[in-house]
């Protein structure tokens, strides 16, 4: 005796209860869903609002914060200070960002995170 393919609702044809490529589908569909939540999650945490930049930008940036606040100078990270505002300071996260911070004594307090057409057209502390 031969099985016979059926042709489910979705429109494949197989064998069995259910669609696999679909089943299939729906589960990585499910899977992304899920990791992208626990990402926009992670937000929550952040001193500043980084939900706009990419991911690799993100990262990047979380990293700076972490060695700030645990006291390290911002001198490692390349940062500088700028000529017309001695108390921000400008350090670059990748090639295009720039994260701004506020000089308040013994402690550097982030304030933003902008591309480098931001930054150049803001001018942060004027």
């Amino acid at each position: 005796m031969s099985r016979r393919k059926k042709t489910f609702p979705c429109g494949h044809k197989g064998y069995g209860k259910i669609c696999h490529r679909c089943a299939q589908r729906h589960q990585e569909r499910d899977q992304k869903r899920q990791q992208k939540q626990e990402w926009e999650s992670t937000f929550e945490k952040d001193p500043i609002d980084l939900k706009n930049l990419p991911e690799h930008v993100v990262v990047k940036a979380r990293l700076i914060i972490a060695g700030l606040e645990s006291q390290k100078n911002y001198r490692e990270f390349n940062g500088k200070r700028l000529r017309h505002n001695r108390w921000i300071i400008s350090i670059p996260v990748t090639r295009n960002y720039r994260m701004i911070c506020r000089d308040q004594g013994s402690l550097l307090v982030p304030q933003a995170v902008l591309s480098h057409e931001q930054y150049n057209v803001d001018k942060p502390g004027s």
